[in-house]
Order: C-alpha cells, then sequence, then structure tokens
C-alpha cells in the first residue's frame, strides 16, 4: 500500500466516527424538537450535512486509491447512512490498514531476504 492510499483511509476513518455521532445527535436533536421547545436541528443538520459531504467525498476518494470492488464500496457507503454504522466502517478500515501494513512489510522482509 502506497502512502495515498494509506492517507486515503485514515481520511475516512478519521471522518467516520464524527459523522457517525453527528447523525445520533441529529436524531435526538430531531426527537427534542418535536417533545421539547428545544430546537438544535438547524444547527446540528448543518454540522452532520458538512461531514457528511466529508465522508462521501473521502469515500470516492478511498474508492479510487483502493480499487475496491463495488460490494465493499457500497458497503462503507451504507454503513455511512446507518446509525452508528461509522463506528463499525471506522473498525473494518482500522482492520484492513493493518492488514496492508503486515502485507507490505511481509513483501519488504521477502524483498531484503531474498
Amino acid at each position: 500500500m502506497d502512502i495515498k492510499t494509506a492517507a486515503s483511509l485514515h481520511r475516512l476513518r478519521l471522518v467516520s466516527v464524527p459523522e457517525a455521532v453527528s447523525f445520533l445527535l441529529l436524531l435526538v436533536c430531531s426527537v427534542l424538537k418535536r417533545t421539547t421547545d428545544f430546537n438544535a436541528v438547524p444547527v446540528m443538520g448543518a454540522v452532520h450535512g458538512l461531514l457528511f459531504v466529508l465522508y462521501v467525498l473521502f469515500w470516492l476518494d478511498a474508492w479510487n486509491r483502493t480499487k475496491w470492488d463495488v460490494k465493499t464500496a457500497a458497503l462503507y457507503f451504507v454503513l455511512s447512512v446507518l446509525p452508528f454504522g461509522g463506528f463499525f466502517a471506522d473498525r473494518r478500515l482500522k482492520r484492513e490498514a493493518d492488514d496492508a501494513v503486515i502485507a507490505s512489510r511481509a513483501r519488504r522482509e521477502d524483498a531484503v531476504d531474498a
């Protein structure tokens, strides 16, 4: 895995958890708006919208660089629109990045030993 691919996965991980938290907070604000006089939906909607747009942009970049198949790319997109999905995306992306680092080190060691 080259540095640009690793960076794109890292950016996607960085935005996945805040996007998931903002989605959950937006849901809470929506309930509070209908049950109380508290209305933070416009603010949380804007925050979540910005984070979602960033997630989609970083998702497209990661898809382009990692050459995911359509099934994997679709999974990461679906996780972005599910409550708690960003947390699962973060865990899977971390595992994928760790596996890529291990594979890269193994290839490097084989090249040195040869």
